[in-house]
């Protein structure tokens, strides 16, 4: 929120970012990232990186910004629109926040954003993950939508593993 306010007041634009990963809210803190991924509607790449300073964000050498007294959480900007494998454009949740709106994968593409990295990479902790915000959240969840998904992405086998892990 405190980037989205000092973006506002230095460039006089709004600034809509999105929150690529559901899962430490879909988890209810259960799980949690290191890296925060924001897509940015729009905005001045230069005016981010001065709103990042003021805050305290320094660059990396790579593609993330690091903060001194946080070691652990790394910002990082991708390119927008959001897709998930092979799935484009992916249209996000909103959750209201202090009275904000905030973007983000809804239940169901947080499972597939979790499921990819196990397609993929191999990432049995992205698997795990898949699993676990679906038990916190399975009210939510559209596995016709994940079936499909993982149908698509060439991986069915996938799919059923993981509803006999659930």
């Amino acid at each position: 929120m405190a980037i989205r306010r000092l973006a506002s007041r230095r460039s006089g634009n709004p600034f809509g970012a999105r929150r690529r990963r559901g899962g430490r809210i879909y988890t209810e803190g259960l799980y949690q990232s290191g890296d925060l991924d924001l897509i940015a509607d729009s905005f001045d790449g230069e005016a981010l990186k001065g709103v990042l300073k003021e805050l305290g964000f320094v660059p990396s050498k790579s593609r993330y910004f690091k903060h001194p007294e946080c070691e652990h959480l790394f910002l990082e900007f991708p390119p927008g629109p959001v897709e998930i494998g092979e799935e484009f454009p992916v249209t996000p949740d909103e959750l209201m926040v202090d009275g904000r709106a905030l973007q983000l994968l809804s239940p169901t593409d947080c499972v597939k954003d979790r499921l990819a990295g196990y397609i993929h990479w191999k990432s049995r902790a992205n698997f795990d993950q898949a699993v676990l915000v679906c038990r916190r959240q399975s009210e939510r969840i559209h596995f016709d939508q994940i079936r499909k998904w993982c149908d698509a992405e060439g991986a069915p086998g996938v799919y059923l593993e993981f509803r006999e892990a659930l």
